[in-house]
């Protein structure tokens, strides 16, 4: 009965040492901000994982159409199912920046420094990454990486907006992720062509075993 007690006294005392320690680990030492490591993360370029592609539409907001890239040009007056309007949408870290590519044209969403939005050939250049915002209307925001704070916005009539006077809250930058009616443009669904048989002659010696078989 006594080594018991005194078997708890220690573990009772060990405890009361440990719990003091770990108090003032917290004091000296406080815990990392896990939102500063979640941005730090989502900002680094992944270059080791497969990318993630989706296609769909965006619808905007203001002018009820679609976001289209036709060469340099971008607008949203595309309707629902037009060609142009059919968008590669890659992730391009572990977040939600993404590169957003017209299947049509094969451009790449873009803004340069004066805000404005352009088609480019080549999106590796952060102007052409766009950070995915899930606004609590259920619309999403692209911020671009390399301007912060300005956003892709278009007007009633489906001009871009210059991206420098753009705000989150604004009806301008809101969109709706839209499925995309056409079939996906996969090499090996070209309706168009017929598979063919193709005939080969008879050679000789195939005529050679046929004789002399029947003379048999």
């Amino acid at each position: 009965m006594y080594g018991i007690n005194r078997r708890c006294i220690y573990i009772k005392k060990n405890y009361e040492f440990y719990f003091s320690l770990y108090i003032k680990k917290g004091e000296n030492h406080p815990s990392p901000n896990f939102n500063q490591y979640v941005r730090t993360q989502g900002a680094v370029t992944d270059q080791l994982s497969r990318r993630q592609v989706r296609i769909y539409q965006l619808y905007s907001r203001t002018s009820g159409k679609h976001v289209q890239i036709q060469g340099k040009r971008v607008t949203a007056t595309a309707e629902d199912g037009n060609v142009y309007a059919r968008l590669f949408v890659e992730t391009d870290t572990f977040g939600s920046r993404v590169r957003i590519r017209g299947t049509e044209s094969g451009r790449y969403l873009c803004m340069n420094r004066k805000g404005k939005l352009v088609g480019k050939p080549n999106g590796r250049s952060r102007d052409c990454i766009f950070t995915e915002i899930v606004l609590e209307n259920n619309y999403t925001a692209f911020q671009n990486v390399k301007y912060e704070g300005w956003f892709v916005a278009f007007t009633r009539k489906g001009r871009p907006i210059r991206a420098s006077g753009t705000r989150e809250n604004q009806r301008e930058v809101h969109f709706i992720k839209r499925l995309h009616n056409s079939p996906p443009p996969f090499p090996n669904t070209d309706q168009s062509k017929h598979f063919e048989f193709i005939q080969f002659p008879s050679t000789r010696r195939a005529k050679r075993n046929r004789k002399s078989r029947t003379s048999s």
